[in-house]
C-alpha cells in the first residue's frame, strides 16, 4: 500500500496485489534451490573420486573400476535432470507452440511396451491392450507423457508384480492408462505429484534414478493436449493414473 499527496489535503490510497508475483517468486526459488541440491550430489560424489584417484595413484584397479562405474551413473543422473529441465522450459515456452500431427497411437505404445520390458529386465509380467483410435498431437511429447508413467510403474513395482498398459475409447474419448500392483502412495501424497521435485520416499527415488521432473513434464504435456491426469492409489495396493483425452483430438 502506498499513500501519495494529491493537491491541498487530499490523498491518493494505492493498493497491489503482490499476491501472484510472490507466488511466482517462490516457485522460481524453490526450483533453483532444488536443482541445485539434486545437481550438488553426483558432483560431490564425482569429485570426491577423482580426489581419491589424484591421491591415490596406485590404487587397486578393482576399487579404480568400482569408482569409475560410479562417476559414470553419476554423470548419467546429471544429464538426464538437465534435459528434463530443459524440456520443461521448452513446454513451458510460448514461443514453442503444439504443432498438431497424426499421432500412430498402435506403433507409439509398442514402443512404449519394448522400453519397459528391457527396463524391467524380466522382473515384471508387463500386458499391453490397444482399442481405440488415432489422436491429434505431438508424437514425441505423447511418447515423453506415456513413456514417464509406465517406467515410474516399473520402478515403483517389487519384482513379479504386474504393469497393464490400455488404450480405450471411451464416452468422454480416447484414454490412456498405467495401472501397477506396486507400492502406492497415501492419499495426501496425490495432489503435489505432478510438483517440481516433489517427491514420495526421497532415498527410495534416488535408487530408481528419478530425476523428480517425469510427472511435472507429463502435466505440461497433457496441458498442452487439452487432456487430464486423474490418479487412484492405495499404499501396498498399487496405481492407477490414467490420461483423458478429448474426443476433438481425434484426427479428422
Amino acid at each position: 500500500m502506498q499513500i501519495i499527496p494529491f493537491e491541498n489535503r487530499r490523498q491518493i490510497l494505492v493498493t497491489h496485489d503482490a499476491t501472484e508475483s510472490d507466488r511466482i517468486e517462490m516457485m522460481r526459488r524453490d526450483f533453483i534451490a532444488n536443482a541445485s541440491h539434486e545437481l550438488r550430489t553426483p558432483l560431490t560424489v564425482i569429485n570426491g573420486f577423482l580426489e581419491i584417484a589424484q591421491a591415490q595413484p596406485d590404487l587397486d584397479q578393482t576399487i579404480r573400476m568400482s569408482h569409475l562405474k560410479l562417476m559414470i551413473e553419476q554423470g548419467e543422473r546429471m544429464q538426464n535432470l538437465v534435459e528434463d529441465m530443459l524440456t520443461l522450459t521448452r513446454l513451458e515456452s510460448i514461443d514453442y507452440p503444439l504443432r498438431p500431427e497424426h499421432v500412430k497411437i498402435h506403433n507409439l505404445l509398442e514402443q512404449i511396451r519394448q522400453e519397459a520390458e528391457a527396463l524391467s529386465g524380466g522382473r515384471h509380467a508387463i500386458s499391453l491392450t490397444i482399442d481405440g483410435p488415432d489422436v491429434e498431437g505431438s508424437t514425441d511429447e505423447l511418447r515423453s507423457a506415456f513413456s514417464n508413467l509406465v517406467s515410474n510403474a516399473v520402478r515403483y513395482t517389487p519384482e513379479h508384480g504386474r504393469i497393464d498398459i490400455k488404450w480405450q475409447n471411451t464416452a468422454a474419448g480416447p484414454q490412456f492408462s498405467v495401472k501397477d500392483n506396486g507400492i502406492g502412495m497415501r492419499p495426501e501424497h496425490l495432489v503435489r505429484l505432478t510438483e517440481r521435485f516433489y517427491r514420495v520416499d526421497k532415498s527410495r527415488s534416488r535408487e530408481t534414478q528419478g530425476t523428480g521432473l517425469g510427472l511435472a513434464i507429463v502435466k505440461h504435456v497433457l496441458l498442452r493436449h487439452g487432456a487430464v491426469l486423474a490418479i487412484e492409489s492405495q499404499p501396498e495396493a498399487g496405481s492407477i493414473f490414467s490420461v483423458q483425452f478429448k474426443a476433438l483430438n481425434l484426427p479428422a
